[in-house]
């Protein structure tokens, strides 16, 4: 981590890292629903920030 985080922000990042995050409802009808669950296809649809 660049910056220092208080504990407490790297609890609430280090939780929201752990759950499992649904692609975009527009992928999901572009593909016909068929989104891969794995997490490196996924990836990139985790890369919104909290902080």
């Amino acid at each position: 981590m660049a910056r220092v985080k208080s504990p407490e922000k790297k609890a609430i990042l280090g939780k929201e890292n752990r759950a499992s995050k649904r692609a975009p409802v527009w992928v999901f009808v572009r593909t016909n629903r068929k989104v891969r669950g794995s997490p490196k296809s996924n990836r990139h649809w985790r890369r919104n920030s909290i902080f």
